[in-house]
């Protein structure tokens, strides 16, 4: 049955991209019987400026309140594009041949006010400069108008990596996964050994990870962009001078794409699950997949029980590296416990597939309760006080 056009409004983005500025101005409207009340965005002062709107709105440091009326409303503003995540090093970037960036910083967080069942019909439109191309996780390259619908949100705003200017692109289907890698044209990003990688080790994480998003998109440029992954929904970006494997055997493009699938956040204490998980499966997709030989994947554990020493504490707000190799030591005994409980039955994958399937916000006492229901007993391993000692790997 078609949706009840009076409970239905369009919202309508536009980004239209100033290089010469370093900004994208956004225009967005609303049109329908009926809008919402109250929309509040959470503002960075440093990036959104500028605000107008054709109805009332109020704007402090951290937030604009706009109070659409009647049956059509707009606001607009300017994103600053450069962001420092380091001195000199860019999360994001525009220059005059390409703007790199993630849609859930273009348009910040929102609260919506409006009456029960009201729902909207959400585009995003791009205005590019001359040349200019763009390619985002909702839509194959060159789409210059993307449809946007996030479920679990009453007000749609895009999200994820996006690349706009002169870009070159490669794109595939591996398993029910449509993969695309995209990189400003003249940068040295591997696009073609990144899809070969995917090629390789993608159906391994997929059998872990069975609701892997259907599209993927992975961003790659190089300086001033910062030297490292970041992942996003549905998306990834990754310094085009990152090695697919280190000399660890540890692979900075699994790590995120484990973020990718299992969209987990740590509480306070809690980062060092998010990215021992990560780790864990950076290093056992590729023994599973044949990347690394059984010997090297052995030394790599090795490195990391080294490694691991250097942690004083797994319970902190962002977990070290130190940390995230000492959790992974944690998720080797955890793997271990799972499997001796279970006669073989189950192991770390049925565990990390069901904290993927809700994603959110992870905690100890979280991961305990899902571990327990997987393994048909709570988990000494996963005993507060037996994190609280350096772990060993198990026999």
């Amino acid at each position: 049955m078609a949706a009840d056009e009076s409970s239905t409004y369009e919202t309508a983005y536009v980004a239209a991209f100033r290089p010469d500025d370093g900004v994208i101005a956004l225009d967005i409207k609303l049109s329908g019987e009926e809008l919402p009340s109250r929309i509040r965005l959470a503002i960075d002062p440093r990036r959104h400026r500028g605000f107008r709107s054709t109805d009332p709105i109020k704007v402090t440091d951290k937030e604009v309140t706009w109070r659409p009326r009647g049956k059509v409303s707009r606001l607009s503003y300017e994103f600053v594009v450069n962001h420092e995540r380091s001195p000199r090093r860019y999360d994001s970037f525009m220059n005059d041949q390409w703007a790199l960036f993630r849609g859930d910083k273009l348009v910040p967080r929102v609260k919506v006010r409006a009456k029960r069942g009201l729902t909207a019909r959400t585009s995003l439109a791009f205005s590019l400069p001359k040349d200019w191309s763009v390619v985002t996780s909702y839509a194959p390259a060159a789409t210059l108008t993307i449809p946007i619908d996030d479920p679990e949100r009453r007000f749609d705003r895009p999200k994820g990596w996006m690349l706009a200017g002169k870009i070159g692109v490669r794109a595939e289907k591996i398993g029910h996964v449509q993969a695309t890698i995209a990189a400003p044209v003249g940068e040295s990003a591997r696009r073609q050994d990144m899809l070969a990688f995917l090629n390789y080790n993608m159906p391994r994480l997929l059998d872990v990870f069975p609701e892997f998003p259907a599209r993927l998109l992975i961003v790659s440029a190089g300086d001033p962009m910062w030297r490292g992954g970041l992942s996003g929904p549905a998306s990834l970006f990754l310094h085009a001078d990152r090695p697919l494997i280190s000399e660890n055997r540890t692979s900075t493009l699994l790590h995120e794409l484990v973020h990718v699938a299992t969209r987990l956040s740590g509480d306070r204490e809690s980062d060092w699950i998010v990215e021992g998980l990560a780790e864990y499966y950076s290093i056992e997709t590729l023994r599973r997949s044949g990347g690394i030989s059984e010997r090297r994947y052995q030394q790599a554990i090795a490195d990391l029980e080294r490694w691991a020493k250097r942690s004083s504490t797994l319970f902190a707000p962002s977990s070290s590296g130190a940390t995230t190799a000492r959790a992974v030591l944690v998720f080797l005994g955890v793997d271990a416990e799972i499997r001796a409980a279970t006669g073989g039955k189950r192991s770390l994958d049925d565990l990390a597939r069901a904290l993927a399937k809700d994603g959110g916000e992870i905690s100890l006492e979280r991961l305990q309760k899902t571990a327990a229901e997987i393994a048909g007993r709570p988990l000494r391993t996963l005993e507060r006080s037996r994190l609280a000692r350096t772990p060993k790997r198990p026999e």
